[in-house]
């Protein structure tokens, strides 16, 4: 039976990931009660001083499992835009359940679930196992041109100008992708000849 928090696994870990090594829940959360045990989304726990871990994800990660990254944040992820989004972007399909706000600093964006899955990838959250969606380049880009009133024109032209600086980017895979989205082509094709 484990007796200290040093037993504990150093990366997140569940409810039942504790009860394996006989510590159960009220247990858990009597340690995180008195900050022996950082309590990330219900259930989900961290030893203190353990692995670097990105909390804000693995809590919308445990909220959703199809939270997908994007707008500002997937751009901030790819390193187009010089800006650090106060608040993380995160996608579900239109009709998904809507999770919890809880503890984090989450914007949560509802999209055509019939184009949800459109230049969608997955990343490991650092310091875990878990996985989450995250938009490649080229669809944060066309997003953040398509609903510029959320995102802000400018930001779209800082991620367009970065993007096109990039070895194997073309323009003509951008205007490709904002075809098949709604309200995208024509915001993408004025800034595509502003640049040029």
């Amino acid at each position: 039976m484990v007796r200290t928090v040093e037993a504990l696994p150093a990366g997140p870990f569940t409810a039942e990931d504790a009860a394996e090594l006989g510590v159960s829940e009220s247990t858990l959360y009597r340690m995180a009660r008195a900050g022996k045990l950082e309590k990330v989304a219900p259930g989900l726990f961290l030893r203190p001083g353990g692995d670097a871990v990105d909390t804000v994800l693995l809590d919308a990660a445990t909220r959703a499992s199809r939270a997908t990254i994007c707008l500002s944040s997937a751009l901030a992820h790819y390193d187009l835009v010089d800006e650090i989004p106060a608040a993380t972007d995160l996608a579900l399909p239109r009709g998904a359940h809507r999770p919890d706000q809880g503890r984090a600093a989450l914007r949560w964006h509802w999209f055509d679930a019939d184009t949800f899955e459109l230049g969608r990838d997955t990343i490991i959250i650092d310091g875990t196992r878990t996985e989450i969606g995250i938009y490649t380049a080229a669809r944060s880009i066309v997003d953040v041109f398509r609903l510029r009133g959320v995102a802000g024109y400018e930001i779209g032209i800082e991620a367009l100008r970065s993007w096109l600086r990039r070895r194997g980017s073309h323009p003509a895979e951008l205007i490709d992708l904002a075809a098949r989205l709604p309200r995208a082509e024509t915001p993408l094709r004025t800034a595509l000849d502003h640049l040029a």
